[in-house]
């Protein structure tokens, strides 16, 4: 049987988006381009090993190792414009055009500015029709259901939901590893549109919606779905924990200060705005904070 790998960090990559920042302060200094970046992949197929045996090999390379593609993608989402209407696919919709799974997806909101709000699916009576018809006078934005968002609230965002995120917000997102998105309106910007695959793949009714924090032993769960669990763990300075894995795949990811996450004969420092990834395998590491810090845990379930 071959030997589980320790965890370990990966280095962030920058998705540059015409709805993007050109300043990531304070999560980030430097994102390597000029230009608006909206999104930072943490746990992406193309993340780089930042450190030990395996630094300069990506996620992507790692496949083998890990016992196959690594199921979670989380990022971290920086609108400053509203992103496009869009919809992705289920698991059986997304094998059937030869992918490997659909994209269900959460968002733990992390900053938000008075007044900020996502599209959660549509309202009451909207049907297919109505939402092709909404693209060309513009009006898709009033078929949706906008929804307040505030620091520490957690959104489901189930496959087939019709949803956007408008600016004013930072988000944390957890999502299957896949990246379909079916583009169905974009505020007249020039992209590319997938109208007549996304109005396959919508669903009117959806379990979208906000998600109340359940107070744990230890920590706060934030959602629990088939396709992944995050939890909070809120540390204060020089405290110690140990963070239960279930031999499940997932990751770390640090919101504030820097902690270190220890295994027998490894250990591995985790600051904010990046992920350490924790294969499958381990039953449970240790994470020891130097100062008071925030972490999540996002793990994969076995289904």
């Amino acid at each position: 049987m071959a030997s589980v790998l320790a965890p370990f960090r990966l280095k962030p990559w920058f998705s540059e988006r015409v709805w993007g920042r050109p300043d990531l302060r304070p999560w980030y200094e430097e994102t390597g381009t000029k230009e608006l970046v909206g999104e930072a992949w943490l746990t992406g197929p193309q993340c780089v090993v930042e450190e030990g045996e395996l630094e300069g090999k990506n996620l992507a390379d790692l496949k083998d190792d890990l016992g196959g593609e690594f199921p979670l993608l989380v990022k971290l989402l920086f609108p400053n414009e509203k992103l496009s209407v869009q919809v992705h696919p289920d698991d059986s919709q997304a094998q059937a055009i030869g992918q490997a799974r659909g994209k269900t997806e959460c968002w733990y909101v992390l900053e938000a500015e008075p007044g900020a709000t996502v599209a959660l699916g549509l309202k009451p009576g909207v049907n297919v029709e109505k939402i092709a018809n909404s693209v060309a006078d513009g009006s898709m934005e009033s078929l949706m259901e906008w929804v307040p968002v505030s620091v520490g609230d957690m959104l489901f965002v189930d496959a087939g939901t019709v949803h956007a995120i408008g600016p004013g917000v930072v988000l944390l997102e957890t999502q299957q590893t896949s990246d379909i998105t079916y583009r169905l309106y974009d505020y007249g910007r020039p992209r590319e549109l997938h109208l007549e695959q996304g109005l396959k793949v919508i669903k009117t009714k959806t379990e979208a919606g906000k998600v109340q924090p359940k107070q744990m032993d230890g920590f706060t769960r934030l959602i629990e779905q088939k396709y992944f669990v995050v939890d909070k763990f809120d540390l204060a300075g020089m405290e110690e924990r140990r963070v239960a894995m279930d031999g499940a795949a997932g990751c770390l990811v640090g919101l504030k200060g820097k902690v270190w996450v220890i295994t027998p004969g490894d250990e591995v420092e985790l600051e904010p705005g990046k992920a350490v990834v924790v294969p499958h395998g381990l039953d449970e590491v240790i994470v020891e904070a130097e100062e008071e810090a925030e972490f999540v845990r996002c793990v994969a379930p076995a289904n």
